[in-house]
């Protein structure tokens, strides 16, 4: 009789003994039974719904089978009961990388590191710490030498952006009505400028739409990550924000971009350290600009997780303008298939039929099935030694090699829009599930 049979047998005599249920639940795992495992994890959170460690135990499975929003569901249960939870905060960074969510993953692998200063991961490492170099952005900075590292002017605008026509509406709205028609917006008293968040699936266009607005009204793009501000030194991850924000309003118009900028903007209730809570405070200072003008300063941020983002951020005048960024409809999946195959040798693409077979499909996703018809043909290539176009049948098969990253992000974003949607915030989600309250 081995382990685990033994492990059974005890828990027909004890089946309510919880250290006997997870002793059998970490034994099938070690030995990859892992469906019998979740089953054991399940009845002790049944059991004890405070358990962190079979919750933890759970996550880990959730995350070994790809199912990552279900895993960051359980995980963040476990933080409420115990937010310094190390291997809980090491996962849920994991997790944040594999989704690419890169800017949020170098949060969270802060925490693991306040809590540990010694742990290393050499591939988190390579990806998340934060370099204690100093800032781009010091008072010496070369601000000719900065532009260039920051500041572009894209010569994309809004004729290259495929469908999005709501989203390309509001930001006009918002946007560049009033750079086109100054002394209306005067005569109302209002100001260019001000604050559009972009949320929505990863990979599907809040970047580029970004850069689009910038080129659509010849202005400045100013395009801002997690690593440009944080430090590790007390007070200069503020004083990085604060350059940040001079230099757009010394190249104005402009577009600023804070990509991910829930790693930034965070709910200060979520916040442990204070540091964090000041950072915040100072961004909310900017975008108010209290002590400066930010008239001309057009602020964009993107997230994949609006609801992590502190609730201050929304208010008038900041971030007042909230537009979903839903995967690509068949006319901009159309269009990002041309673009992607452009340049690649191809014969007799129907690009129209093969974009209406890719529901749910983002942007990153039609990339990624490009390159696998693509790594299919060099297959091929290799024993034949002829490179062969790429054709429909080509791509509708790899169509179906590839799953649409989209819907493990509706499934949390689902779950907000109907139990947690303040102001009805997110029902744009619902109509796009064609969920009725």
């Amino acid at each position: 009789m081995n382990t685990i049979d033994e492990l059974k047998e005890a828990l027909g005599i004890s089946p309510n003994n919880i250290p006997l249920k997870m002793l059998l639940a970490n034994s099938l795992v070690k030995f990859f039974r892992t469906e019998e495992a979740k089953e054991q994890f399940l009845e002790i959170i049944e059991m004890d719904p405070y358990h962190s460690e079979a919750k933890l135990g759970l996550s880990n499975i959730y995350f070994e089978n790809a199912e990552y929003s279900k895993s960051i569901v359980v995980l963040e249960d476990v933080l409420k009961i115990n937010p310094t939870h190390f291997d809980a905060l090491l996962l849920f960074t994991k997790i944040l990388v594999k989704e690419n969510s890169i800017s949020q993953a170098a949060v969270y692998y802060q925490k693991v590191l306040n809590l540990n200063p010694k742990f290393k991961d050499e591939q988190l490492d390579n990806m998340l710490r934060v370099s204690n170099q100093a800032s781009n952005y010091d008072d010496d900075f070369n601000e000719d030498e900065n532009e260039k590292s920051m500041m572009t002017k894209p010569d994309i605008n809004f004729d290259d952006v495929g469908g999005m026509e709501d989203v390309k509406k509001e930001i006009e709205l918002k946007i560049i009505h009033p750079l086109n028609f100054p002394d209306l917006y005067k005569a109302y008293g209002k100001k260019t400028g001000g604050g559009i968040l972009l949320y929505g699936p990863p990979g599907c266009g809040k970047t580029f739409i970004a850069k689009a607005t910038a080129g659509h009204i010849n202005a400045n793009f100013i395009a801002v990550g997690l690593n440009d501000i944080l430090d590790m030194w007390v007070g200069n991850s503020e004083k990085n924000l604060h350059q940040v924000f001079e230099f757009a309003r010394k190249n104005k118009p402009c577009v600023l971009f804070f990509d991910e900028i829930d790693a930034l903007g965070a709910s200060r209730n979520d916040m442990k350290h204070s540091s964090s809570k000041v950072l915040i405070n100072q961004f909310l200072q900017e975008l108010d600009g209290v002590e400066t003008n930010n008239d001309g300063v057009l602020i964009l941020g993107a997230t994949n997780a609006p609801w992590h983002l502190d609730t201050a951020f929304r208010r008038p005048g900041r971030f007042d303008r909230i537009i979903f960024v839903p995967p690509p409809d068949d006319q901009a999946r159309e269009s990002i298939l041309n673009i992607k195959l452009k340049g690649k040798p191809i014969d007799l693409i129907d690009s129209k039929k093969i974009a209406k077979g890719l529901t749910d499909f983002s942007g990153a996703d039609i990339e990624a099935l490009i390159d696998i018809a693509i790594e299919e043909k060099l297959q091929s290539a290799f024993k034949t030694g002829i490179p062969e176009p790429i054709i429909n049948k080509d791509l509708l098969e790899a169509s179906k090699k590839h799953k649409p990253s989209t819907k493990e992000w509706f499934q949390t974003a689902k779950n907000f829009a109907l139990y947690s949607n303040e102001s009805g915030l997110y029902d744009p989600i619902l109509s796009f599930l064609k969920i009725k309250k």
